[in-house]
């Protein structure tokens, strides 16, 4: 089940409820940095927060849809914050370099945290994977920036690549993201580089797809991710939870 999400509309003031399931997540982020995300139980978080620990259980089932409400913030607060260079660039390099800028910049109070849920984050069975099913509001929400960022650009992206471009760009971030974890250089100055440097091979590649003869190579590409890589495996079913056929007691091949 999802985290409860009793938002207000955009523009609206916060309700009672609302700012009590802020208060239990943001709660949450501090313990999560203090105690590490292993030690801290959902008793403490309700604690710490002055709730009693059934109403914790009302808005979050678990810590797991307590970093569901993580990611969702975080990509709201992203959404938001690529608005000034989508609206002023036209430039593709500039609009993603900008985007993973403004990823990095929200990003940056919580390194210490990601460094140490990583490990429960890279397990490709875990609720906190950024692949799983529990994740994909926050992963729809990551991909239609850059739908975006593709649309509002002056670089013609060939309509046969437009559904796919924007999930590989997202998956490219997702490598940022994993640098940005592991970087210690001071403000994390490496990683801004990276960022640079990512968009502007990207922005040459998406020019450089207007050729015909290199769009199958960016579907192959693509394939690629959506074959192998876990969490995004859509078209071959994981041979070891297939069911075997029942035993009706006719021997194999007779109909």
């Amino acid at each position: 089940m999802p985290a409860k999400n009793d938002g207000p509309g955009e523009g609206a003031a916060p309700s009672k409820s609302e700012q009590t399931r802020a208060l239990i997540l943001q709660t949450a982020m501090r313990l999560f940095q203090e105690r590490g995300y292993d030690r801290t139980t959902m008793r403490a978080i309700a604690k710490e927060a002055g709730v009693s620990v059934g109403n914790a259980y009302y808005y979050f089932d678990g810590k797991e849809h307590l970093i569901q409400g993580f990611y969702d913030r975080i990509a709201a607060e992203h959404q938001v914050a690529v608005r000034e260079v989508l609206d002023r660039e036209t430039d593709l390099e500039a609009r993603l370099a900008g985007v993973l800028k403004a990823w990095l910049d929200i990003a940056t109070p919580y390194h210490e945290f990601a460094v140490q849920f990583f490990k429960n984050a890279a397990d490709p069975d875990s609720p906190l994977s950024p692949f799983s099913p529990e994740s994909e509001h926050a992963r729809a929400e990551a991909i239609s920036v850059h739908r975006s960022v593709l649309a509002g650009a002056k670089t013609k992206v060939p309509e046969e690549l437009r559904d796919i471009l924007p999930e590989l760009m997202w998956l490219s971030q997702m490598g940022l993201c994993l640098y940005w974890i592991f970087d210690r250089t001071e403000g994390r100055e490496r990683s801004y580089r990276l960022a640079e440097r990512g968009a502007r091979l990207t922005a040459r590649g998406v020019a450089l797809a207007r050729f015909r003869v290199l769009r199958p190579l960016v579907r192959d590409v693509y394939e690629l991710f959506t074959e192998f890589l876990p969490g995004m495996t859509k078209a071959l079913p994981d041979p070891a939870k297939r069911k075997a056929p029942a035993d009706d007691g006719r021997p194999a091949g007779v109909g």
